[in-house]
């Protein structure tokens, strides 16, 4: 963004665990969509991925805004979302733009997205980091982002949790962030200042094999062998997920791992002998997103289902913590 331009900004990250009670916690909707930090600095636009990756070609909606904020220099975080008929945020909708790094009219128009801001970090050039959350959802709100292509969504407080989280059941919805009123921004920390309580629980895996399918899916994938990285650095075996994939998800898939062939497993234990036979092994590159039911004993993923890939990830960002039992 030129000289002088705003410090870039990894996103703070939320902890895992039951809604909070009271007193001093400010109750959010948690979004299905990917995350985003929006960088307007005097008329120009940068949109960050999680791991600092540009993706502002991939979502051209969002150039109103620096016209919206002309001589405003902003840092916002927030959720990139795409929405179904209903109005409800929709995790395979926005995989259709996931991977488009310039979309076309149609594709824009059939998908359109948004961004809800739900965090201000820069105000008129100067970081606002230090300042209380409370403080920060204040300055964002008297903004005004305008509602067409972002908005900043509310928040509650006092007793709302439990209340939210039924809410967002009833919903649709993904389930509830609970947030210290008093908090700092603390960029790229996973900080116990921020809770999430899903109500259905989803995890990034990253793809480290798969295995050919029969019948239907004979000459195509039949499930994708996972891993997360462990507090060593280590690559652990989580299981596999053969169920939630379309057959142009399967296509996509197949022409995203021929080239990331390898011999042998990547996972640095020993993978157990039924899903290792006849494995297809790939370099640990590509990340997905699975929604599961628990944690067996061994440290399996119980019923996974495929959510989609998460391009906006990177593979080392994937770790246990986010498995672990609330």
């Amino acid at each position: 963004m030129g000289d002088g331009a705003l410090s870039l900004i990894r996103p703070m990250l939320a902890t895992l665990g039951e809604v909070p009670t009271p007193p001093g916690w400010g109750y959010e909707f948690k979004w299905d969509g990917v995350r985003a930090v929006v960088y307007l600095d005097a008329g120009g636009l940068r949109i960050a991925s999680r791991n600092d990756r540009d993706v502002t070609a991939s979502y051209p909606e969002l150039r109103a805004l620096p016209g919206r904020f002309r001589r405003r220099r902003l840092v916002l975080d927030g959720e990139i979302l795409a929405l179904d008929e209903h109005g409800v945020p929709s995790f395979s909708l926005l995989q259709q733009r996931m991977h488009v790094q310039s979309p076309g009219a149609a594709l824009l128009s059939r998908v359109p997205v948004r961004l809800y801001a739900f965090d201000l970090l820069y105000l008129d050039g100067r970081p606002v980091l230090d300042r209380s959350y409370v403080d920060r959802r204040g300055e964002l709100e008297a903004l005004d982002l305008g509602g067409d292509v972002a908005t900043a969504p509310p928040y509650w407080t006092d007793d709302a949790g439990r209340d939210l989280l039924r809410a967002a059941g009833d919903l649709g919805l993904e389930g509830v962030v609970a947030k210290r009123l008093d908090s700092p921004y603390h960029p790229g920390v996973r900080s116990r200042s921020w809770v999430k309580t899903p109500l259905n629980r989803t995890a990034e895996v990253v793809i480290a094999g798969w295995k050919a399918g029969g019948g239907r899916r004979e000459g195509m994938i039949g499930s994708l062998l996972l891993g997360v990285y462990d507090d060593s650095g280590a690559l652990a075996f989580v299981g596999h997920v053969g169920t939630g994939f379309t057959g142009q998800m399967l296509r996509d898939l197949a022409g995203q791992l021929s080239p990331l062939r390898r011999p042998s497993a990547p996972f640095d234990g020993p993978v157990p002998r039924e899903y290792a036979r006849d494995a297809q092994w790939v370099e640990p590159r590509i990340v997905g997103e699975v929604a599961y039911r628990t944690l067996t004993p061994e440290g399996r993923l119980r019923h996974p289902s495929w959510r989609g890939l998460r391009p906006d990830k990177d593979p080392h960002q994937v770790t246990m913590e986010p498995l672990a039992p609330r």
